[in-house]
Order: C-alpha cells, then structure tokens, then sequence
C-alpha cells in the first residue's frame, strides 16, 4: 500500500526516497535557469543569484510542500522531520554545486559541464531508484533525462526569445 511502511513505527522510508525529490528539482530548475539566462548581457551573476535565490527561498517551499504532505499522509513526526531537512539540503548542494561551476568556468564552458553535471545526477539518480524497484534503469534513465531536456531546451528558447523582445 502507498505510504504504508512510512506509517508503521520503527519502519522508515528507503533513503532515496528522502533526497529523490530534492535532487531532481534541483537539477532541472538549475538547469533551466542557466540555459535561460546564458544570453544575457552579464550572465554568471544573474544565473549565480538566480540559482541563489532559488536554492534558499524556493528549496525551503518546496521542502515546506513535502513537511506538509506527509503530515497529510499521517507519516511518524520524525520522518517527516528528517525529510524535510534532507530534501532542503539536497537541493542545496546540488545547487551550489551548480553555482561552483557558473563562477569558476567561462560561461560556455560551464553551461555544458552543467548540462552534463545535470544529466550525469539524474541518470544516477534514477539508475539507483529504478535498479531498487527492479525495473530497467537504462530506460528510465533516459526517459527523465529526455523529460529534463524539454525543460531545459524550452528555457532556453524562452529564455532567448526574451532577451531579444526586450532589448
């Protein structure tokens, strides 16, 4: 049943499942961000605040979100504790991770090492989830990979467009 070993004292959920939602949120709103605003006039530091702002404001939404979920859900205090703080700080590190890489490479270098530093999180991430729940994890893996390319290619288009409309 959904949810049922997270309500039964003593029994807690699998890691991943703590940190799975935080990583991918992280990856494809950083991504999204850095391939919208890569075009801009002084890109690193509106994609270094950008980043900033969404990996303490929206990560403590988000994690805030998933506090109240589970209380919905009528899973143990301490659970729902330990994943709020693990999703938050999941986030967190996959998005300075993405800032360390906007401030330290040249803009064109860093956006593609993010893109694959991306890719490379979500492929694990899924391999591990997929592998877990005994389903093919190369296919999975490719099937959010593609799902986070659409995000990413739409905000950069979109993105783009912007820029341009409004020079």
């Amino acid at each position: 049943m959904k949810g049922e070993s997270s309500k039964t004292a003593g029994t807690a959920r699998p890691y991943q499942t703590k940190i799975s939602f935080g990583i991918s949120s992280a990856v494809i709103t950083s991504l999204a961000l850095i391939t919208g605003l890569d075009t801009i006039g002084n890109p690193k530091s509106g994609i270094i605040g950008s980043i900033l702002v969404i990996a303490l404001a929206d990560n403590l939404s988000d994690s805030m979100g998933i506090h109240f979920f589970l209380e919905s859900e009528h899973v143990l205090g301490k659970e729902v504790w330990l994943s709020t703080l693990t999703n938050y700080l999941a986030r967190l590190g996959v998005s300075l991770s993405f800032i360390l890489l906007i401030a330290l490479l040249p803009i064109g270098t860093a956006v593609a090492c993010s893109i694959v530093w991306g890719f490379s999180i979500l492929a694990a991430l899924s391999y591990a989830i997929q592998h877990r729940r005994g389903k093919n994890p190369f296919y999975e893996a490719l099937v959010h990979i593609g799902l986070a390319a659409i995000v990413i290619t739409g905000s950069h288009f979109a993105g783009s467009f912007l820029i341009n409309r409004f020079k």
